[in-house]
Protein backbone atom coordinates (compact mmCIF):
# COMPACT_ATOMS: atom_id res chain seq x y z
CA UNK A 1 0.00 0.00 0.00
CA UNK A 2 1.23 3.31 -0.98
CA UNK A 3 1.92 5.59 2.24
CA UNK A 4 -0.63 8.48 0.73
CA UNK A 5 -3.08 5.47 0.36
CA UNK A 6 -2.03 4.77 4.10
CA UNK A 7 -1.85 8.59 5.21
CA UNK A 8 -5.44 8.68 3.90
CA UNK A 9 -6.95 6.02 5.76
CA UNK A 10 -6.19 7.79 8.82
CA UNK A 11 -8.33 10.87 8.19
CA UNK A 12 -11.45 10.99 9.58
CA UNK A 13 -14.23 13.61 8.63
CA UNK A 14 -14.46 17.17 10.54
CA UNK A 15 -17.56 19.23 11.68
CA UNK A 16 -17.80 22.08 9.25
CA UNK A 17 -16.94 25.40 10.43
CA UNK A 18 -19.82 28.05 9.83
CA UNK A 19 -19.88 31.08 9.94
CA UNK A 20 -22.95 33.39 9.76
CA UNK A 21 -22.86 36.95 8.09
CA UNK A 22 -25.11 39.79 6.96
CA UNK A 23 -27.15 43.22 7.30
CA UNK A 24 -27.10 44.27 11.22
CA UNK A 25 -30.86 44.10 10.69
CA UNK A 26 -31.78 41.09 8.43
CA UNK A 27 -31.81 38.78 11.40
CA UNK A 28 -28.39 36.94 12.05
CA UNK A 29 -28.60 36.71 15.90
CA UNK A 30 -31.97 35.76 15.48
CA UNK A 31 -30.91 33.04 13.26
CA UNK A 32 -28.28 31.80 15.65
CA UNK A 33 -30.39 31.87 18.76
CA UNK A 34 -33.16 29.57 17.24
CA UNK A 35 -30.08 27.30 15.74
CA UNK A 36 -28.83 27.38 19.64
CA UNK A 37 -32.24 26.79 21.23
CA UNK A 38 -33.64 23.71 18.97
CA UNK A 39 -29.89 22.25 17.91
CA UNK A 40 -27.86 22.40 21.28
CA UNK A 41 -28.98 19.83 23.85
CA UNK A 42 -30.73 21.26 26.36
CA UNK A 43 -28.31 20.27 29.51
CA UNK A 44 -25.49 22.17 27.40
CA UNK A 45 -27.48 25.25 26.20
CA UNK A 46 -28.98 25.90 29.33
CA UNK A 47 -24.96 25.65 31.33
CA UNK A 48 -23.24 28.21 28.71
CA UNK A 49 -22.16 31.33 31.54
CA UNK A 50 -20.36 32.61 29.37
CA UNK A 51 -19.44 33.37 25.76
CA UNK A 52 -16.70 31.93 23.92
CA UNK A 53 -16.97 33.01 20.77
CA UNK A 54 -17.83 29.49 19.26
CA UNK A 55 -20.67 26.87 19.95
CA UNK A 56 -21.12 23.52 18.22
CA UNK A 57 -25.13 22.11 16.77
CA UNK A 58 -26.34 19.13 16.71
CA UNK A 59 -28.01 18.31 13.12
CA UNK A 60 -30.24 15.45 12.11
CA UNK A 61 -30.19 15.24 8.47
CA UNK A 62 -33.15 13.87 6.22
CA UNK A 63 -31.02 10.32 5.90
CA UNK A 64 -31.53 10.17 9.58
CA UNK A 65 -27.97 10.88 10.13
CA UNK A 66 -26.85 13.01 13.17
CA UNK A 67 -24.48 15.27 12.47
CA UNK A 68 -22.53 18.70 14.28
CA UNK A 69 -21.33 21.66 12.62
CA UNK A 70 -19.44 24.69 14.59
CA UNK A 71 -20.69 28.03 14.50
CA UNK A 72 -18.71 31.13 15.13
CA UNK A 73 -21.03 33.62 16.82
CA UNK A 74 -18.31 36.29 17.98
CA UNK A 75 -20.03 39.46 17.63
CA UNK A 76 -19.20 40.98 14.44
CA UNK A 77 -17.05 38.07 13.18
CA UNK A 78 -13.96 40.12 14.39
CA UNK A 79 -11.85 36.31 14.69
CA UNK A 80 -13.14 36.27 10.76
CA UNK A 81 -11.61 39.59 9.52
CA UNK A 82 -8.09 38.88 11.12
CA UNK A 83 -7.71 35.87 10.46
CA UNK A 84 -8.52 36.72 6.88
CA UNK A 85 -6.37 39.60 6.83
CA UNK A 86 -3.65 37.05 7.91
CA UNK A 87 -4.53 34.62 5.28
CA UNK A 88 -5.62 31.85 7.73
CA UNK A 89 -9.09 30.01 6.95
CA UNK A 90 -10.79 29.94 9.91
CA UNK A 91 -14.44 28.72 8.52
CA UNK A 92 -15.21 26.34 5.49
CA UNK A 93 -18.92 27.86 4.93
CA UNK A 94 -20.64 31.39 5.43
CA UNK A 95 -24.38 31.44 5.39
CA UNK A 96 -25.12 34.84 4.44
CA UNK A 97 -28.51 36.60 5.61
CA UNK A 98 -30.84 38.65 3.82
CA UNK A 99 -34.23 40.17 5.02
CA UNK A 100 -36.27 39.52 1.55
CA UNK A 101 -38.47 42.31 3.09
CA UNK A 102 -35.17 44.71 2.88
CA UNK A 103 -33.51 42.93 0.21
CA UNK A 104 -29.66 44.09 -0.05
CA UNK A 105 -28.28 46.47 1.41
CA UNK A 106 -24.53 48.13 1.94
CA UNK A 107 -23.38 45.44 4.97
CA UNK A 108 -24.72 42.50 2.61
CA UNK A 109 -22.35 43.55 0.15
CA UNK A 110 -19.51 44.18 2.75
CA UNK A 111 -20.44 40.29 3.61
CA UNK A 112 -19.94 39.57 0.26
CA UNK A 113 -16.50 41.17 -0.14
CA UNK A 114 -15.49 39.45 2.72
CA UNK A 115 -16.77 35.43 1.90
CA UNK A 116 -15.45 36.50 -1.57
CA UNK A 117 -11.73 37.75 0.23
CA UNK A 118 -11.91 34.55 1.86
CA UNK A 119 -12.53 32.05 -0.44
CA UNK A 120 -14.80 29.77 1.27
CA UNK A 121 -18.35 28.76 -0.06
CA UNK A 122 -21.58 30.32 1.02
CA UNK A 123 -25.50 29.30 1.59
CA UNK A 124 -27.75 32.67 1.58
CA UNK A 125 -30.92 32.32 4.11
CA UNK A 126 -33.67 34.34 2.64
CA UNK A 127 -35.14 35.60 6.19
CA UNK A 128 -38.40 36.90 7.51
CA UNK A 129 -40.40 34.75 4.82
CA UNK A 130 -43.23 34.73 7.64
CA UNK A 131 -43.71 38.74 6.47
CA UNK A 132 -46.82 38.70 3.87
CA UNK A 133 -44.95 41.95 2.05
CA UNK A 134 -41.98 40.20 1.14
CA UNK A 135 -40.48 40.49 -2.56
CA UNK A 136 -38.62 37.30 -2.79
CA UNK A 137 -37.97 37.55 -6.70
CA UNK A 138 -36.66 41.03 -6.41
CA UNK A 139 -33.71 40.05 -4.18
CA UNK A 140 -32.75 36.99 -6.35
CA UNK A 141 -32.96 40.15 -9.62
CA UNK A 142 -30.59 42.38 -6.91
CA UNK A 143 -28.26 39.15 -6.33
CA UNK A 144 -27.79 38.43 -9.92
CA UNK A 145 -27.05 42.41 -10.28
CA UNK A 146 -24.35 41.97 -8.06
CA UNK A 147 -23.18 38.72 -9.89
CA UNK A 148 -24.42 36.25 -7.72
CA UNK A 149 -26.31 33.58 -9.25
CA UNK A 150 -28.63 31.32 -7.19
CA UNK A 151 -29.22 27.76 -8.47
CA UNK A 152 -32.51 28.54 -9.13
CA UNK A 153 -31.55 31.12 -11.73
CA UNK A 154 -28.80 28.97 -13.00
CA UNK A 155 -26.15 29.69 -10.82
CA UNK A 156 -24.14 27.52 -8.49
CA UNK A 157 -25.10 29.16 -5.09
CA UNK A 158 -27.81 27.63 -2.68
CA UNK A 159 -30.83 30.00 -1.49
CA UNK A 160 -33.05 28.70 1.43
CA UNK A 161 -35.77 30.52 2.20
CA UNK A 162 -36.27 30.84 5.91
CA UNK A 163 -38.05 32.51 9.25
CA UNK A 164 -35.66 32.77 12.14
CA UNK A 165 -38.43 34.37 13.95
CA UNK A 166 -40.89 30.49 13.57
CA UNK A 167 -38.00 28.52 12.81
CA UNK A 168 -39.67 27.70 9.17
CA UNK A 169 -36.89 26.53 6.89
CA UNK A 170 -33.88 26.15 9.01
CA UNK A 171 -33.70 22.50 8.85
CA UNK A 172 -33.64 22.72 5.15
CA UNK A 173 -30.70 25.40 5.71
CA UNK A 174 -28.64 23.40 8.09
CA UNK A 175 -29.47 20.48 5.69
CA UNK A 176 -27.59 22.00 2.60
CA UNK A 177 -25.04 23.65 4.70
CA UNK A 178 -23.98 20.34 5.24
CA UNK A 179 -24.09 19.20 1.59
CA UNK A 180 -21.89 22.01 0.92
CA UNK A 181 -19.20 21.98 2.98
CA UNK A 182 -19.43 17.93 2.63
CA UNK A 183 -18.19 19.19 -1.26
CA UNK A 184 -14.81 20.63 0.51
CA UNK A 185 -14.14 17.12 1.99
CA UNK A 186 -13.31 18.21 5.60
CA UNK A 187 -10.73 15.89 6.72
CA UNK A 188 -8.34 15.63 10.16
CA UNK A 189 -6.10 13.63 11.51
CA UNK A 190 -7.37 11.66 14.58
CA UNK A 191 -4.10 10.38 15.64
CA UNK A 192 -2.16 14.11 15.34
CA UNK A 193 -1.74 16.30 18.52
CA UNK A 194 -4.16 19.13 18.45
CA UNK A 195 -3.55 22.30 15.94
CA UNK A 196 -5.94 25.13 14.79
CA UNK A 197 -6.36 28.83 15.49
CA UNK A 198 -7.07 31.27 17.85
CA UNK A 199 -11.09 32.80 17.46
CA UNK A 200 -11.04 34.56 20.53
CA UNK A 201 -8.38 36.11 23.57
CA UNK A 202 -9.72 37.57 26.70
CA UNK A 203 -8.42 38.21 30.62
CA UNK A 204 -10.78 36.46 32.72
CA UNK A 205 -10.74 38.81 35.81
CA UNK A 206 -10.78 35.69 38.24
CA UNK A 207 -8.83 33.07 36.15
CA UNK A 208 -6.32 34.66 34.24
CA UNK A 209 -5.76 34.78 30.46
CA UNK A 210 -8.23 33.04 28.24
CA UNK A 211 -8.81 32.34 24.97
CA UNK A 212 -11.35 30.29 22.65
CA UNK A 213 -9.50 28.31 20.35
CA UNK A 214 -10.97 25.92 17.05
CA UNK A 215 -9.38 22.55 16.77
CA UNK A 216 -8.86 22.43 12.34
CA UNK A 217 -6.66 18.83 13.56
CA UNK A 218 -6.23 16.30 16.01
CA UNK A 219 -6.65 16.17 19.69
CA UNK A 220 -6.49 17.99 22.95
CA UNK A 221 -5.63 16.18 25.87
CA UNK A 222 -5.74 17.87 29.19
CA UNK A 223 -1.79 17.67 30.43
CA UNK A 224 -0.49 18.91 27.06
CA UNK A 225 0.20 22.39 26.47
CA UNK A 226 -1.00 24.57 24.00
CA UNK A 227 1.37 27.39 22.16
CA UNK A 228 0.16 30.07 19.85
CA UNK A 229 2.92 32.91 19.06
CA UNK A 230 4.57 33.81 22.30
CA UNK A 231 1.99 32.82 24.91
CA UNK A 232 0.92 29.27 26.27
CA UNK A 233 -0.72 27.56 28.50
CA UNK A 234 -1.22 24.40 30.26
CA UNK A 235 -4.30 22.15 29.23
CA UNK A 236 -5.62 22.49 32.65
CA UNK A 237 -8.69 24.39 33.13
CA UNK A 238 -10.09 23.26 29.90
CA UNK A 239 -13.46 23.47 28.82
CA UNK A 240 -16.05 23.03 26.06
CA UNK A 241 -18.67 26.01 24.65
CA UNK A 242 -21.09 25.07 27.25
CA UNK A 243 -18.35 25.73 30.02
CA UNK A 244 -18.08 21.88 31.37
CA UNK A 245 -14.89 20.64 32.63
CA UNK A 246 -13.74 18.77 29.90
CA UNK A 247 -10.38 16.41 29.48
CA UNK A 248 -10.25 15.97 25.59
CA UNK A 249 -11.78 17.30 22.53
CA UNK A 250 -11.35 16.56 19.23
CA UNK A 251 -11.15 18.08 15.45
CA UNK A 252 -13.95 20.66 14.79
CA UNK A 253 -14.46 21.62 17.79
CA UNK A 254 -14.50 24.70 19.83
CA UNK A 255 -13.11 24.76 23.31
CA UNK A 256 -11.46 27.43 25.98
CA UNK A 257 -8.44 26.78 27.90
CA UNK A 258 -7.99 29.18 30.91
CA UNK A 259 -4.18 30.01 32.00
CA UNK A 260 -1.50 31.71 29.30
CA UNK A 261 1.17 33.08 30.33
CA UNK A 262 0.14 36.36 27.92
CA UNK A 263 -2.86 36.67 26.08
CA UNK A 264 -2.53 35.29 22.47
CA UNK A 265 -3.25 37.10 19.40
CA UNK A 266 -6.82 36.22 17.87
CA UNK A 267 -6.05 34.75 14.13
CA UNK A 268 -2.26 33.24 15.50
CA UNK A 269 -2.52 29.29 14.58
CA UNK A 270 -2.10 26.85 17.75
CA UNK A 271 0.21 23.73 18.19
CA UNK A 272 0.24 21.09 21.14
CA UNK A 273 3.08 20.10 22.67
CA UNK A 274 3.82 17.66 25.92
CA UNK A 275 5.89 19.62 28.18
CA UNK A 276 6.23 23.08 29.62
CA UNK A 277 10.08 22.77 28.93
CA UNK A 278 8.81 22.61 24.88
CA UNK A 279 6.28 25.32 25.26
CA UNK A 280 8.71 27.56 26.91
CA UNK A 281 11.48 26.86 24.49
CA UNK A 282 8.81 27.22 21.19
CA UNK A 283 7.98 31.10 22.72
CA UNK A 284 11.40 31.83 23.27
CA UNK A 285 12.01 30.89 19.75
CA UNK A 286 9.08 32.52 18.01
CA UNK A 287 9.70 35.47 19.95
CA UNK A 288 13.48 35.44 19.00
CA UNK A 289 12.57 35.14 15.57
CA UNK A 290 9.90 37.96 15.80
CA UNK A 291 12.64 40.02 17.23
CA UNK A 292 15.12 39.08 14.21
CA UNK A 293 12.80 39.88 11.92
CA UNK A 294 11.76 43.17 13.43
CA UNK A 295 15.55 43.95 14.02
CA UNK A 296 16.56 42.83 10.31
CA UNK A 297 13.41 45.24 8.80
CA UNK A 298 14.39 47.93 11.33
CA UNK A 299 17.11 49.70 8.28
CA UNK A 300 14.41 48.96 5.66
CA UNK A 301 11.64 50.99 7.54
CA UNK A 302 13.57 53.62 8.41
CA UNK A 303 13.46 54.51 4.58
CA UNK A 304 9.94 53.29 4.04
CA UNK A 305 6.78 55.26 3.95
CA UNK A 306 4.45 54.64 6.85
CA UNK A 307 0.80 53.63 5.40
CA UNK A 308 -2.06 54.49 7.46
CA UNK A 309 -5.61 52.72 6.32
CA UNK A 310 -8.57 55.03 6.63
CA UNK A 311 -12.35 53.91 6.92
CA UNK A 312 -14.84 57.30 6.12
CA UNK A 313 -18.44 57.01 6.98
CA UNK A 314 -20.42 60.04 6.27
CA UNK A 315 -24.31 61.45 6.13
CA UNK A 316 -23.63 62.14 2.00
CA UNK A 317 -21.59 61.30 -1.05
CA UNK A 318 -20.66 64.96 -0.65
CA UNK A 319 -19.73 65.14 2.90
CA UNK A 320 -17.25 62.06 2.35
CA UNK A 321 -15.75 63.71 -0.51
CA UNK A 322 -15.07 66.27 2.00
CA UNK A 323 -13.83 64.60 4.92
CA UNK A 324 -11.48 62.91 2.08
CA UNK A 325 -10.05 66.00 0.89
CA UNK A 326 -9.35 67.17 4.17
CA UNK A 327 -7.81 63.81 5.80
CA UNK A 328 -5.30 63.68 2.19
CA UNK A 329 -3.98 67.17 3.61
CA UNK A 330 -2.09 65.39 5.94
CA UNK A 331 0.25 63.06 3.72
CA UNK A 332 3.59 63.69 3.61
CA UNK A 333 6.65 62.23 2.50
CA UNK A 334 7.24 59.74 5.64
CA UNK A 335 3.00 59.50 5.80
CA UNK A 336 0.87 57.98 3.47
CA UNK A 337 -2.88 57.82 3.88
CA UNK A 338 -5.09 55.26 2.17
CA UNK A 339 -8.41 55.44 2.03
CA UNK A 340 -9.97 51.80 2.38
CA UNK A 341 -13.73 52.64 2.36
CA UNK A 342 -15.70 55.93 1.76
CA UNK A 343 -19.62 55.76 2.27
CA UNK A 344 -22.70 57.23 2.87
CA UNK A 345 -24.33 55.26 5.97
CA UNK A 346 -23.66 54.82 9.84
CA UNK A 347 -20.42 53.09 10.99
CA UNK A 348 -21.00 49.42 11.05
CA UNK A 349 -19.78 46.18 12.62
CA UNK A 350 -18.21 45.69 8.74
CA UNK A 351 -16.50 48.90 9.06
CA UNK A 352 -14.70 47.55 12.38
CA UNK A 353 -13.84 44.33 11.50
CA UNK A 354 -12.26 45.75 8.09
CA UNK A 355 -10.27 48.04 10.43
CA UNK A 356 -9.69 45.37 12.85
CA UNK A 357 -7.71 43.48 10.06
CA UNK A 358 -4.50 46.19 10.05
CA UNK A 359 -2.93 47.57 13.72
CA UNK A 360 -2.72 50.83 11.28
CA UNK A 361 -6.73 51.50 10.43
CA UNK A 362 -8.94 54.13 11.67
CA UNK A 363 -12.25 55.00 11.46
CA UNK A 364 -13.72 57.92 11.57
CA UNK A 365 -17.87 59.03 10.62
CA UNK A 366 -18.77 62.41 10.05
CA UNK A 367 -22.58 64.09 10.80
CA UNK A 368 -23.26 60.09 11.13
CA UNK A 369 -23.43 57.67 14.63
CA UNK A 370 -21.64 54.52 15.10
CA UNK A 371 -23.99 51.11 15.67
CA UNK A 372 -23.94 49.89 19.00
CA UNK A 373 -22.14 46.47 17.94
CA UNK A 374 -19.77 48.28 16.10
CA UNK A 375 -18.78 50.55 19.05
CA UNK A 376 -18.34 47.58 21.25
CA UNK A 377 -16.18 45.55 18.97
CA UNK A 378 -14.33 48.53 18.30
CA UNK A 379 -13.69 49.11 22.22
CA UNK A 380 -12.98 45.23 22.64
CA UNK A 381 -10.58 45.21 19.79
CA UNK A 382 -8.95 48.46 19.90
CA UNK A 383 -9.42 49.91 16.84
CA UNK A 384 -9.48 53.73 16.90
CA UNK A 385 -13.40 54.94 16.09
CA UNK A 386 -14.72 58.74 16.54
CA UNK A 387 -17.65 60.42 14.95
CA UNK A 388 -17.63 64.24 14.36
CA UNK A 389 -19.90 67.26 13.37
CA UNK A 390 -17.21 68.92 12.51
CA UNK A 391 -14.76 68.66 9.32
CA UNK A 392 -11.49 70.43 10.90
CA UNK A 393 -11.91 68.65 14.64
CA UNK A 394 -11.47 64.83 12.14
CA UNK A 395 -7.95 66.13 11.45
CA UNK A 396 -6.92 67.72 14.56
CA UNK A 397 -8.09 64.36 16.15
CA UNK A 398 -6.47 62.35 13.17
CA UNK A 399 -2.99 63.77 13.99
CA UNK A 400 -3.13 62.59 17.78
CA UNK A 401 -4.33 59.56 16.59
CA UNK A 402 -1.47 58.85 13.45
CA UNK A 403 0.98 59.41 15.97
CA UNK A 404 0.43 57.13 18.34
CA UNK A 405 0.38 54.67 15.39
CA UNK A 406 3.07 55.08 13.70
CA UNK A 407 6.20 53.83 14.53
CA UNK A 408 8.72 56.25 17.28
CA UNK A 409 11.76 57.40 15.34
CA UNK A 410 14.75 56.44 16.95
CA UNK A 411 17.75 59.45 16.63
CA UNK A 412 21.37 59.93 18.39
CA UNK A 413 21.77 61.91 21.16
CA UNK A 414 25.30 62.72 22.32
CA UNK A 415 25.19 63.09 26.07
CA UNK A 416 29.56 63.82 26.47
CA UNK A 417 33.09 63.69 25.06
CA UNK A 418 36.26 62.33 26.79
CA UNK A 419 39.82 62.09 25.92
CA UNK A 420 41.70 59.15 26.67
CA UNK A 421 44.77 60.36 28.32
CA UNK A 422 46.77 56.09 29.50
CA UNK A 423 45.37 52.72 28.56
CA UNK A 424 45.92 50.41 31.71
CA UNK A 425 45.15 47.07 30.40
CA UNK A 426 43.89 45.64 27.21
CA UNK A 427 42.96 41.99 27.11
CA UNK A 428 40.21 40.25 24.67
CA UNK A 429 37.97 40.83 27.70
CA UNK A 430 38.00 44.28 28.53
CA UNK A 431 40.46 47.07 28.32
CA UNK A 432 41.18 49.96 31.38
CA UNK A 433 41.48 53.31 30.26
CA UNK A 434 42.05 56.96 31.84
CA UNK A 435 40.44 59.74 30.25
CA UNK A 436 39.44 63.63 30.98
CA UNK A 437 35.56 64.61 30.23
CA UNK A 438 36.02 67.75 27.67
CA UNK A 439 32.31 67.97 27.37
CA UNK A 440 29.11 66.80 28.80
CA UNK A 441 29.46 63.83 31.02
CA UNK A 442 30.45 60.13 30.68
CA UNK A 443 28.06 57.39 32.43
CA UNK A 444 28.10 53.87 32.87
CA UNK A 445 26.42 51.82 30.90
CA UNK A 446 26.18 54.27 27.70
CA UNK A 447 27.62 53.81 24.43
CA UNK A 448 30.27 55.38 22.56
CA UNK A 449 31.84 56.20 19.28
CA UNK A 450 35.62 56.25 19.26
CA UNK A 451 37.10 58.86 17.22
CA UNK A 452 40.86 58.99 16.03
CA UNK A 453 42.40 61.32 13.76
CA UNK A 454 39.04 62.52 12.66
CA UNK A 455 38.08 59.14 11.65
CA UNK A 456 35.65 57.34 13.45
CA UNK A 457 37.01 53.10 13.98
CA UNK A 458 33.92 51.80 16.09
CA UNK A 459 32.08 51.74 19.24
CA UNK A 460 32.09 50.61 22.41
CA UNK A 461 30.07 50.62 25.70
CA UNK A 462 31.14 51.54 29.22
CA UNK A 463 31.07 48.89 31.59
CA UNK A 464 31.98 50.85 34.97
CA UNK A 465 33.78 54.25 35.84
CA UNK A 466 35.94 55.38 39.11
CA UNK A 467 37.01 58.30 40.42
CA UNK A 468 39.62 59.47 42.42
CA UNK A 469 39.59 55.19 43.36
CA UNK A 470 35.82 55.45 44.41
CA UNK A 471 33.25 53.56 41.86
CA UNK A 472 31.06 56.54 39.83
CA UNK A 473 28.03 56.36 38.12
CA UNK A 474 28.71 59.11 36.24
CA UNK A 475 32.04 61.76 35.78
CA UNK A 476 31.03 65.47 34.87
CA UNK A 477 32.79 67.63 32.43
CA UNK A 478 36.41 68.61 33.25
CA UNK A 479 37.13 65.62 35.76
CA UNK A 480 39.36 62.73 35.28
CA UNK A 481 38.37 59.06 35.48
CA UNK A 482 39.36 55.89 34.97
CA UNK A 483 37.02 53.40 33.38
CA UNK A 484 36.42 49.79 32.22
CA UNK A 485 35.00 49.30 28.54
CA UNK A 486 33.73 46.54 26.41
CA UNK A 487 34.93 47.30 22.81
CA UNK A 488 36.01 45.30 20.02
CA UNK A 489 38.19 48.11 18.96
CA UNK A 490 41.44 48.19 21.49
CA UNK A 491 41.72 51.99 22.34
CA UNK A 492 44.45 54.01 22.42
CA UNK A 493 46.14 57.31 23.75
CA UNK A 494 44.93 60.77 22.23
CA UNK A 495 41.39 59.14 21.20
CA UNK A 496 38.39 61.10 21.61
CA UNK A 497 35.15 59.07 22.52
CA UNK A 498 31.23 60.69 21.88
CA UNK A 499 29.21 59.16 24.42
CA UNK A 500 25.29 58.44 23.27
CA UNK A 501 22.15 57.38 23.79
CA UNK A 502 19.21 56.11 21.23
CA UNK A 503 16.08 58.28 21.85
CA UNK A 504 12.73 57.30 20.55
CA UNK A 505 10.47 60.38 19.67
CA UNK A 506 7.22 60.68 18.11
CA UNK A 507 7.33 61.43 14.87
CA UNK A 508 5.64 65.05 13.88
CA UNK A 509 2.92 64.88 11.53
Amino acid sequence: MKEADKQNQKLAERNPIVVIMGHIDHGKTTLLDHIRKTNVAEHESGGITQHIGAYEATVSTNEGETRKITFIDTPGHEAFSKMRSRGAKVADLAILVIAADDGIKPQTLEALEAINSADIPFVIALNKMDKPEVNAEKTKKDLAENNVLIEEWGGKIPLVPISAKTGEGISDLLEVALIASDLEDLKADPLAKASGLVIESRLDPKRGNAATLIILDGVLRQGEFVISGTSFAPVRIFEDFAGHSIKEASFGQPVRVVGFNSAPEVGLKFITVDSKKEAEALAGENQKNSKSKASAAAPEENKKISEISIIIKADTSGSAEAVENEIKKLESEKLKIKILRSRVGPVTEDDINLASGSSNSIVVGFRVKAEKTASEIAERTGVALKTFEIVYEITEWLKEEIKNKLPEEIVEKELGRAKILRIFKQNAKDQIAGGRVTSGFVAVNKRFRIKRRANYLGEGRVQGLEQNKIRAVQIEEGKEFGMRVLSKIALAEGDEIEVIEEEKIKPEI
